[in-house]
C-alpha cells in the first residue's frame, strides 16, 4: 500500500462586521462603512449587519457593485436598526445578534465589532459577549475614541475587551492598517479567556 495524501486546502475566512450607525457615531460609521464596501469585494463569506439599539444584517446592499453612496442610502433608510427608542443599546444590539444569528458563527469566523462602546448606563450583556467569542475565531473591536476616554461616562470598553482577540483605536487610514497588520498574528486562550495585549492597557 502506498498512502497518498491530498494537498489542504486554506478554509475560506467567514468575516462578520458588526457597525454601530447611531447619533454619536455618524461620522465614524460613513468611515467603516467604506471599509465594509472596501471588504466585501475581497471576501467572499463577509456578512456586514448595522446597529443602534436594535441590529440588522445589510449584507445585500454592499452586493453586487452597488455605489457605495447608494448602498450608504440603503442602510440609512431601509436598515430596522431602532429597537425601542433609538439610543445606543449594545447590550440589546449583540444580543438580537447572537439570537438570530449566533448559529452562523463557526471556528473560522471572525467578528469585527466598530463602535464607541458607549451604552446609555444600559445592561451591556457582557455575557453575549462571551458567547459570541466562545462561538468564533476571533474577536476584533475598534473604537474611535481615544483611548484614554474609553471606560469614562458611559463608556463600557472593558465590559467587552476581556472576550476580545484585541481591541484598536482607529481613527485614521494608519490606525486602520495597524489592525489589518495585527490579524496575521496568532492568539491564544489561557483558563477560557482571551489574552491580547491591548485591552489590558487600560484595565
Amino acid at each position: 500500500m502506498e498512502p497518498q495524501f491530498r494537498t489542504p486546502r486554506p478554509s475560506k475566512p467567514e468575516v462578520f462586521i458588526l457597525c454601530d450607525i447611531s447619533g454619536s457615531m455618524a461620522t465614524f460609521a460613513r468611515f467603516t462603512l467604506q471599509f465594509v464596501y472596501a471588504m466585501s469585494g475581497q471576501f467572499s463569506k463577509l456578512r456586514s449587519f448595522a446597529f443602534v439599539d436594535g441590529i440588522d444584517e445589510v449584507t445585500g446592499f454592499f452586493e453586487g457593485g452597488a455605489a457605495f453612496e447608494v448602498a450608504l442610502e440603503r442602510v440609512g433608510r431601509e436598515a430596522e436598526v431602532v429597537w425601542l427608542d433609538g439610543h445606543s443599546d449594545y447590550g440589546h444590539a449583540l444580543t438580537q445578534f447572537w439570537e438570530r444569528y449566533g448559529g452562523d458563527l463557526t471556528p473560522r469566523s471572525t467578528v469585527i465589532v466598530t463602535g464607541d462602546a458607549r451604552n446609555n448606563y444600559r445592561d451591556p450583556r457582557g455575557d453575549v459577549m462571551a458567547a459570541i467569542a466562545d462561538a468564533a475565531r476571533a474577536v476584533y473591536w475598534l473604537n474611535p475614541e481615544p483611548r484614554a476616554y474609553w471606560d469614562t461616562g458611559d463608556s463600557v470598553m472593558s465590559a467587552f475587551a476581556g472576550d476580545c482577540d484585541n481591541v484598536f483605536e482607529v481613527r485614521n487610514m494608519r490606525q486602520l492598517e495597524a489592525f489589518v497588520e495585527d490579524l496575521a498574528l496568532p492568539r491564544h486562550r489561557i483558563g477560557g479567556l482571551r489574552t491580547e495585549r491591548t485591552s489590558a492597557e487600560f484595565r
